[in-house]
């Protein structure tokens, strides 16, 4: 069933304004947003409108209980001009699996999709053709009834805006194993994409940069002897010639890339090992000299070479190689996205 979608339009582009070969990313925007209204026990028409503030009531319950949560998606062009999405299906029940740990209501996959769509043709020109850019989407969901008492709230706003981008990370990143900080808990949220997780991370990585690294490598809370993720990232180790990374649970996010990453690599025949892998594992691999890549994988840079770590006191370098399997993995599922080659995994959608 499609989805009854108001579209009001902006009377001026300011694309012109726009410098598509020089652009950061995510500060931007597009000339429209979509808005859909949770009320009265429904999600209301959607409407798509000129991007614009969102004016809210002090008492809103997003403000002081922090429902909020959010997807990363990218949009892209080929060389025909078609416009495409990489695995929007996941990205919206991943939304609705975070809405319910969080008690928000979850969205319609016709709102979500319809919506998505039809906000795509009507800022198609938004979209980069520049190579290694593309649009970015944010869906995001928030609770925008009032109310100082602590529950969920009565009303809440599904949002998506777009922003056209340049690459994300620029060169390898080098990383802090951390010790003392966790991003998530077991029983906790890690594994939905709250806002909160990311603002709990600000503090931790602002101490690594400060110590001159990048980002940090996340640990478990528990005993900081396993690692989880990198930064906002899944992360992949790669052990001769071996690629490791943590499994799913409460604590670890099920990314998107993570899944086209192990796919692909299995089907490029390197060996994947989905379990947890410590950091004395990874500091003797580093000693030893089989301890070839780090990378992370995530929506935004897709993936992210590591050039080297450090943990307790002590810097640890990895080796430039000739044909990293960031490298060609990244190809691959960038060539996909971006309508290079064909698709075996249906993994693309042509709106």
């Amino acid at each position: 069933m499609k989805s009854n979608i108001e579209i009001q339009r902006i009377e001026k582009s300011k694309i012109d304004s726009v410098d598509f070969n020089n652009l950061p990313f995510g500060s931007v925007y597009s000339d429209h947003m979509l808005e859909c209204t949770f009320t009265n026990g429904e999600w209301q028409t959607p409407v798509i409108k000129p991007y614009s503030p969102i004016t809210l009531d002090p008492a809103a319950k997003i403000f002081h209980y922090g429902q909020s949560i959010f997807e990363g998606m990218k949009a892209y062009k080929d060389a025909e001009g078609n416009t495409m999405l990489f695995r929007p299906l996941d990205n919206c029940k991943r939304l609705n699996k975070s809405a319910e740990r969080l008690v928000i209501p979850q969205i319609p996959e016709d709102i979500f999709m319809d919506g998505l769509k039809k906000l795509l043709e009507v800022d198609n020109a938004w979209i980069p053709t520049n190579d290694g850019s593309s649009l970015y989407i944010r869906p995001f969901m928030f609770a925008s009834g009032v109310g100082f008492h602590a529950s969920p709230a009565d009303g809440y706003k599904f949002i998506i805006c777009t922003a056209p981008s340049g690459a994300y990370f620029a060169g390898k990143v080098k990383v802090l194993i951390e010790e003392k900080y966790a991003r998530a808990a077991n029983g906790g949220v890690g594994f939905a994409k709250a806002g909160g997780n990311y603002a709990a991370q600000f503090y931790p990585t602002q101490l690594a940069i400060e110590k001159g690294y990048n980002q940090v490598i996340w640990t478990d809370d528990n005993s900081h002897e396993y690692i989880e993720e990198a930064g906002a990232m899944n992360i992949f180790i790669r052990i001769n010639d071996t690629l490791i990374t943590s499994p799913t649970s409460d604590r670890i996010l099920d990314g998107i890339t993570r899944k086209s990453v192990i796919q692909i690599a299995e089907d490029l025949n390197i060996d994947v090992e989905v379990r947890k892998i410590s950091v004395s594992e990874v500091i003797a691999a580093a000693q030893s000299g089989s301890l070839k890549e780090m990378f992370g994988a995530g929506t935004a840079a897709v993936i992210s070479p590591i050039a080297g770590f450090g943990y307790q006191g002590n810097d640890y370098d990895l080796p430039e190689l000739d044909a990293p399997f960031a490298e060609t993995i990244k190809k691959a599922i960038t060539d996909i996205q971006t309508n290079k080659v064909e698709d075996p995994y249906g993994w693309r959608v042509i709106i």
